[in-house]
């Protein structure tokens, strides 16, 4: 045996266990499936009845044809059973069955229990849930099972659950196994132990491994204790039936303890469970019956010191008879045996449960129309006692905690008393004004049905749970008399059995998900964990920035699940969606430039980072992403940074995985070069080095960059060595680690044909299996994927054009899951399909739509067992493939990679272009969407917005001696001499329609906001009234004629609320449209007598209306925003070209957020959908319009320009010069100088004055 082995201490503290039985294994055979019941002798067979002598249960044995042939009870039904002794413990491996010879009696289903005793029967589950075994469909065949994990005990006992419904239950049957060898040894609860000594000299061993079988009936005691150095211990203790590895700082029960591990439930249920103890070197493995758990142990467990105690080498158990309420209509009914009142009455039992509620005793009283009823609700024990009046008493201590619990009940002269664990689960007392008597029955569970027992009336749920040692008068009731059914009556029990299951351990919730339970469910409470479902299972973020851009989202601060449903948690991550590349920065604790202080007496100063995110998330981050840099600066005066005159660097960095490899060379740099970027680029300072700060001078210089290389990744550490010196300064800024791109979420293929298929190893999601993906296709129906096992399959489908099918099968026979679009499917875009399959349910969702779900069975099957290759895109079993795209493939969390599979099969292509069709509608206001090998972006080039998508508005602040004009091009002057450009632009360039639109907020009034006009003083101006009431749209379109204009009754403008006006002309109507809140209050129309409007070249201001010019004299302060004239941006152009030539500035003008409106949602339609609250229609060119209250939108944009007929002005347009502007060609701002008509005619240029 070996060191470790023989330092393990079995001690029992002084009040821990009253009777623990452990039992060392000294060997089981290899071959373990020998007969063990044909050699039996008749004594060992016991059934409930039997139908006459000749099928008496010892004829049970298979393939014999003496006496009936078989064993048959007298009643068919649930309560018979047959029993067989094998003499002594052991392993039963497979068990087989057949009918009664020459009959039509067999069973079809059955129950197999086992004990150690010939009490406290223990049900044999199949993968912890399934309960029965099927059986035969004749009387002759031989149906054999062998057991999932074999069962060790004496006794065997087989409970017909269903038979040939054209005859009777009839059973021959074999068990195989061998014999069971073990020692055992019975502790007293008192300072007993075995203890193992440590032979001098004995060599320590990298595993140890000590196994061990105990059983108990208390809840609490020390199992195994390990004695360390320096006061160190491991204690292996049960505690409320769980059991626990602790580690004790100290020898006094008052040590300090720490949780390690807790492993089991009810193992204080009196059968055998297995504990493993391995270890490897500094980790320990954990092992209760078949779970396990890993932990790491101290180094100081070398020496074990420990003290002998006394053991006996026996075990002798008690009986303890429980039995189980199954509900619904569970109940036992036991008489009471006094006949007329008494002064006192003594009622006692424990009882074990799950369940919030239910009801555990009622019966009359002797005083007429009196009832108690002993129940629980909301997991607190309440007695009720119903006299025309109603007394109720309530304990407070929640009792649904699956332990023992003994409630006491007595009444001595009228006073109700009630006792819950001995006074540790609380008291109640209540006094009644008449004697306490029972009167003919006790009712415990339930109630028998009304018409066969009126005395019993349960207005509370049915009681499921186990119940034992009950007493009446402190008397106890033998439970297997009531079984005998010599005593009292039951019905739907099972005596001599507590059939309680933890559906909670091991816990099948995941990602931390708390499990609570009753007694048929287990519930999963997800909230705080970041993932969701039935199971906790699934990721409630997105697996990337990327995801998130793709969902509509802008920058910010997200969670991150880089691997969805597997085990690393969700990060907290800044995504900067801003630039072209979606960005994910995680910081650090320091990225600031920082300056060296140095510490005396040490030469190096070695500076760590700690990151927001964990090692493992970190690591997975960059791995997922296509590009990944972290910003490494050294700043320097006479403060050298690598070489030394030895060779070996001054200074180095660590990354990489935790604790990170060394690194020597820097930003910018590539690695192992042992240069910064300078060298690199060969333009250091001093060309002898290839660093800056290598040249050790006195000026301050730098040597900084970006590191780039995934592997080497994040900067863990640096160290800084040149610090000391004299005159020696220096300062170092590590950036956060920012990455963009997500590998996984473009991770594309293409299916050009129904028969192409991609195929990957089998998919292994035994208990819970999650699939997602995004798909996009033109045909009807196909198979996205499939996954065969021997009779377990899981399939995905397009079943329809409108419909996706989730399908699998886990041993319980096929199960569908399906959702509908309300669109069809097939329309060549994007769709989301996510699918989960779990012990609970099974759940589907496709894009945004309800999850569509379905119930597991709740004692049924639940490994998903497969076998075969996992196919995509096409199938095995000949359906119909998919044609089409599929998209980001994850299982349980993993990506498959379609591309590098898809490279190398036939018929499939890797990669899929065309996501503009999906993602377009993202781009706002005008933007454009461009299409990207991977993804897409939105082109704000002819949007007055800018952002990511659009979405953000251009605003600026103006002062009184500010102004922007426009002037736009001649759409005709750069290509007048070519043949590029239709005839029909040169022949008619009247603007026969145009759009304006803006934003403003002032509280200047009055105040001229827009202005436009041509050579011959025709023009359009949008002005504030005086005080803020209303505005004028001022337009003169005919020289000739006198100015229209047009007002509104919308008061209060100038009141610092943002504002919002668009004026549309087309051919024969000038429409304005005011806006508060995106909501259209006031909308005017306008009717006119030309025909066209015609866009001139300069302006002229010297003629202008002398109110017009007194309000251009003041000047506008305030703030205009989201400026557009047709495709053009003006006041865009301004901000973010100031030195293009079409715009031209007077005064400052400051870049600003004004026009942002907090309660904006970018995402919210257009401003065109609203409905309008006032119309008004203007038909003499006078004003016609609505008001509303208070208005927080106004105004402007004006369109003027001149109405003439083309033949009296288009000698005098062509005379006129231009000035040519140059286009700005950079590609981060393509806007458009052009107006963009639908028409236009005119070589003459304009301007645009805001």
């Amino acid at each position: 045996m070996d060191l470790w082995t023989k330092a393990l201490a079995v001690n029992i503290a002084q009040i821990l266990l009253v009777l623990t039985c452990s039992s060392w294994t000294r060997g089981e055979q290899d071959i373990c499936d020998s007969p063990l019941v044909s050699n039996l002798q008749p004594s060992s067979f016991r059934s409930s009845s039997q139908l006459s002598s000749s099928h008496a249960p010892f004829f049970a044995k298979l393939n014999r044809r003496d006496g009936a042939g078989g064993w048959s009870p007298l009643v068919s039904d649930r309560y018979q059973w047959l029993e067989v002794d094998f003499g002594e413990r052991s392993t039963i491996t497979a068990v087989a069955t057949q009918g009664r010879y020459g009959s039509s009696d067999w069973l079809a289903s059955y129950l197999l229990m086992f004990s150690d005793t010939g009490h406290n029967w223990k049900q044999y589950r199949q993968e912890d849930s399934i309960g029965f075994f099927p059986g035969n469909n004749n009387a002759d065949s031989v149906v054999q099972y062998k057991l999932q994990q074999p069962a060790i005990a004496r006794f065997l006992r087989l409970v017909p659950l269903d038979w040939n419904p054209s005859g009777r239950i009839g059973l021959r049957l074999e068990t195989y196994g061998c014999p069971y060898t073990f020692n055992v040894v019975s502790f007293d609860g008192s300072s007993s132990g075995l203890v193992y000594r440590v032979s001098p000299g004995q060599r320590q061993s990298s595993r140890d491994v000590v196994n061990l079988k105990f059983k108990t009936l208390r809840n609490s005691g020390t199992l195994l204790q390990l004695e360390g150095n320096e006061g160190r211990g491991l204690n292996l203790q049960l505690e409320r039936g769980k059991l626990l590895l602790l580690l004790r700082k100290g020898k006094t029960s008052s040590s300090d303890t720490r949780h390690l591990a807790s492993l089991g439930s009810l193992l204080d249920d009196q059968h055998w469970h297995h504990v493993s103890v391995e270890r490897r070197g500094s980790h320990l493995n954990l092992t209760v019956d078949k779970h396990t758990e890993r932990v790491q142990i101290p180094a100081e467990f070398i020496h074990w010191n420990t003290e002998k105690g006394n053991m006996t080498f026996s075990c002798t158990e008690p009986v303890s008879v429980a039995v189980t309420f199954n509900g619904p209509q569970s109940f036992l009914q036991l008489p009471w045996t006094k006949t007329s009142p008494e002064t006192t009455v003594s009622v006692g039992f424990q009882f074990r449960t799950w369940n919030k509620a239910g009801l555990l005793l009622t019966f009359d009283l002797w005083q007429k129309k009196s009832v108690v009823w002993m129940y629980l609700s909301e997991a607190r024990l309440q007695l009720q006692v119903h006299n025309e009046g109603k007394l109720v008493l309530e304990l407070t201590a929640a009792l649904n905690d699956g332990q023992w619990h003994l409630v006491e009940l007595q009444s001595r002269q009228g006073r109700l008393t009630i006792v819950v664990d001995k006074g540790e689960g609380g008291s109640a007392q209540g006094s009644l004004s008449f004697p306490v008597a029972i009167e003919g029955h006790l009712f415990f569970g339930g109630c028998p049905i009304e018409d066969e027992s009126p005395e019993c009336i349960n207005p509370f749920s049915v009681f499921q749970g186990c119940m034992r040692l009950l007493t009446l008068e402190n008397k106890a009731i033998d439970l297997i008399l009531v079984q005998q059914k010599q005593l009292g009556s039951y019905s739907n029990l099972q005596i001599d059995m507590c059939g309680i299951n933890d559906r909670c351990s091991p816990s099948h919730c995941e990602h931390g998900g708390r499990c609570s339970q009753t007694w048929n469910i287990f519930h999963c409470n997800c909230s705080g964990s970041g993932y969701s479902g039935a199971t906790c299972h699934s990721s409630v973020y997105e697996q990337s920035c990327e995801a998130y851009k793709h969902n509509g989202n802008t920058s910010g601060y997200f969670y991150i699940d880089v691997d969805g449903s597997g085990p690393i948690q969700p990060q907290h991550v800044y995504c900067n969606m801003t630039e072209e590349n979606t960005w994910m920065q995680i910081p650090h604790n320091n990225t600031d430039l920082t300056k060296v202080r140095p510490t005396p007496g040490v030469n190096q100063l070695s500076l760590h980072f700690d990151y927001s995110a964990i090692d493992n998330q970190l690591l997975a981050a960059i791995s997922q992403s296509e590009h990944c840099e972290q910003e490494l600066s050294y700043h320097c005066r006479n403060s050298r940074l690598l070489n030394t005159p030895e060779g070996s660097p001054f200074s180095w960095w660590l990354g990489g995985p935790s604790p990170g490899w060394v690194q020597t060379y820097w930003g910018g740099a590539h690695p192992g070069s042992h240069q910064c970027f300078c060298g690199l680029q060969g333009d250091c300072v001093d060309p002898q080095y290839y660093c800056n700060c290598d040249a050790d001078r006195a000026e301050w210089t730098e040597d900084s960059g970006l590191l780039s290389h995934k592997e080497s990744l994040p900067v863990r550490s640096i160290v800084l060595g040149d610090v000391q010196r004299p005159g020696s300064e220096s300062a170092y800024r590590v950036g956060p680690l920012r990455c963009h791109g997500d590998k996984n979420f473009w991770n594309a293929a293409f299916f050009d044909k129904e028969t192409s298929y991609l195929h990957f190893p089998t998919f292994h999601g035994e208990l819970s299996a999650d699939v997602s993906f995004l798909f996009k296709t033109t045909a009807s129906s196909g198979v996205f994927l499939e996954n065969l096992g021997i009779r377990d399959f899981i399939r995905i489908e397009l079943s329809s054009s409108t419909q996706v099918l989730f399908s699998f099968d886990v041993g319980n026979g096929p199960l569908e899951v399906s959702v509908t679009s309300d669109v069809p499917l097939n329309d060549d875009r994007w769709h989301r399909v996510r699918a989960e399959r779990n012990i609970k349910e099974a759940s589907l969702q496709l894009d945004h739509l309800p999850v569509s779900k379905q119930k597991a069975p709740a004692d049924g099957h639940f490994h998903l067992q497969l076998n075969s290759q996992l196919f995509i895109g096409g199938t095995a079993s000949r359906q119909k493939g998919f044609r089409g795209c599929i998209r980001s493939l994850q299982l349980n969390g993993v990506t498959l990679d379609l591309e590098e599979r898809a490279k190398i099969t036939p018929g499939v292509q890797p990669g899929c272009p065309g996501h503009c069709s999906s993602y377009g509608s993202f781009c706002q206001n005008q933007g454009r969407c461009v299409e990207r090998t991977n993804g897409f972006h939105c082109d704000c080039s002819l949007s007055a917005y800018t952002g990511v998508f659009c979405q953000t508005e251009v605003s600026a602040s103006f002062k009184s001696e500010t102004s922007v004009s426009y002037t736009f091009k001649d759409p005709h002057r750069g290509g007048r001499n070519s043949s590029a450009l239709p005839s029909s632009i040169y022949s008619d360039l009247t603007l026969r329609e145009e759009n304006v639109s803006l934003s403003f907020r002032t509280s200047q009034s009055p105040a001229l906001l827009l202005y436009i006009s041509s050579y011959y003083r025709e023009y359009l101006a949008l002005l504030i009234n005086k005080h803020g009431e209303g505005t004028q749209v001022r337009y003169k379109l005919d020289s000739s004629r006198e100015a229209e204009v047009l007002r509104s009754s919308v008061r209060s403008l100038a009141n610092g609320q943002l504002h919002t006006v668009s004026v549309k002309r087309t051919t024969h109507s000038v429409t304005t449209h005011f806006w508060i809140k995106k909501i259209l209050v006031v909308h005017y129309h306008c009717s006119l007598l030309i025909h066209r409007l015609v866009v001139l070249v300069s302006v002229e201001t010297d003629g202008l209306d002398p109110d017009l010019a007194r309000l251009a004299s003041l000047g506008f302060t305030g703030c205009l925003s989201v400026v557009r004239f047709n495709n053009s941006s003006p006041l865009k152009a301004a901000l973010f070209l100031p030195e293009s030539s079409p715009v031209s500035i007077i005064g400052p003008l400051t870049l600003s957020t004004c026009g942002s409106a907090s309660s904006a949602n970018p995402y919210s339609g257009s401003v065109g959908s609203d409905q309008p609250l006032v119309n008004a229609i203007r038909t003499d060119s006078a004003l016609i319009g609505g008001v509303i209250a208070v208005v927080i939108f106004v105004i402007l944009t004006g369109l003027a320009i001149t109405a003439r007929y083309l033949y009296q002005r288009k000698d005098t347009y062509r005379k006129q010069e231009g000035k040519e502007v140059k286009q700005d060609e950079r590609p981060e701002f393509r806007y458009s100088s052009s107006t963009d008509p639908p028409n236009l005619s005119s070589e003459n240029q304009k301007e645009y004055f805001i």
